[in-house]
């Protein structure tokens, strides 16, 4: 045989052989994407983006290098208010680095927080394209970290962001029904909650959500029950909860009797609930509260000028009045 035929056999042997091997190794490689020993395969989309670097890139060494500098991209564009450009970067950033909390939880904030902020309060457009921004910005940031929870699913930080953002006094009209938008952040809470590294204050902001949905009070109120039943200390919006949830299960309860079940002092309930009454923008319950006050006022001798009652409380924020035409 000449040796131009050996050549010839010994490269059909090579074919063959990377032939056989071929289905091995890519059933090894798929299970090592799915046990996440390797990044994810990035997208083509991404690769056009990037560019000539795609090649490079792809191979997995330098993503979080080049992330890394998106990231500077993005802070510059934050700083000259191109929304736009900054989601759009971080939608790159998180196709290079998926697994890294930081970027969604930055990408998110920027576009829903900062964005919605200035189309709230520092843009010259007409009021209705101030409007729709400043909701798309917002439903942009929960859509974003909404697929950062889909990728990085035992990160209870992520988790808790989004009932942040859904439970959100100045954001929540950007997502219709509040009651809607509070459940949703409750079982966003919650799912973090049930996670082992969790922070400690996760179910207790679940009730707080939960507690604002209309015909969840009493599995408010079991939960509230469970967090009591820990002991340690507990803030005021508990105890003011913990009257309203246990008067609407039984509001022919003596009152008094009732304040003194829950709160260390009636002078401490007064201050607790005239606080509920009047910051009614964060929506919390109100069962039973005008008629704690009444009574503790006529108690503690406070003057009728003076009265919890007639102070000017905190509305429920009526968005519409940030774009109306100055």
């Amino acid at each position: 045989m000449t040796q131009g035929k050996r050549y010839v056999v010994l490269g059909l042997a090579i074919l063959a052989a990377g032939a056989v091997r071929m289905p091995f190794e890519r059933q090894i490689t798929d299970d090592l994407y799915q046990a996440r020993l390797l990044p994810p395969k990035l997208e083509q989309r991404t690769g056009e983006k990037i560019g000539q670097t795609f090649s490079a890139v792809s191979l997995g060494g330098l993503r979080t290098l080049v992330a890394t500098f998106m990231n500077l991209r993005a802070f510059t564009f934050f700083t000259e208010q191109r929304w736009g450009e900054v989601g759009d970067t971080f939608e790159l950033i998180v196709d290079l680095a998926p697994r890294t909390r930081y970027y969604w939880d930055t990408g998110s904030w920027h576009q829903s927080y900062n964005g919605a902020s200035h189309y709230l309060y520092g843009s010259d457009l007409p009021p209705l394209r101030r409007k729709a921004n400043w909701r798309a910005c917002i439903l942009r940031g929960r859509e974003f970290l909404e697929r950062g929870i889909r990728n990085n699913p035992n990160d209870p930080i992520l988790k808790l962001r989004l009932g942040t953002l859904l439970s959100d006094s100045n954001k929540i009209a950007a997502f219709g029904d509040p009651g809607e938008a509070y459940e949703q952040a409750y079982e966003a809470y919650l799912s973090a909650a049930k996670m082992p590294s969790s922070p400690v204050f996760s179910k207790r902001f679940a009730l707080y959500s939960l507690a604002r949905v209309p015909g969840r009070e009493n599995d408010a109120l079991e939960i509230l029950k469970e967090i009591e039943a820990e002991g340690g200390h507990l803030p005021p919006t508990v105890y003011g909860l913990s009257y309203t949830l246990k008067y609407h299960a039984n509001p022919s309860q003596p009152v008094m009797a009732l304040i003194d079940s829950v709160f260390p002092t009636r002078k401490e309930a007064y201050e607790n609930l005239s606080n509920q009454w009047l910051r009614t923008r964060d929506r919390f319950p109100l069962f039973g509260v005008a008629e704690a006050i009444a009574l503790l006022e006529s108690e503690l001798k406070t003057p009728p000028e003076n009265s919890a009652l007639k102070q000017i409380s905190q509305n429920p924020m009526d968005i519409d009045d940030y774009f109306m035409p100055k």
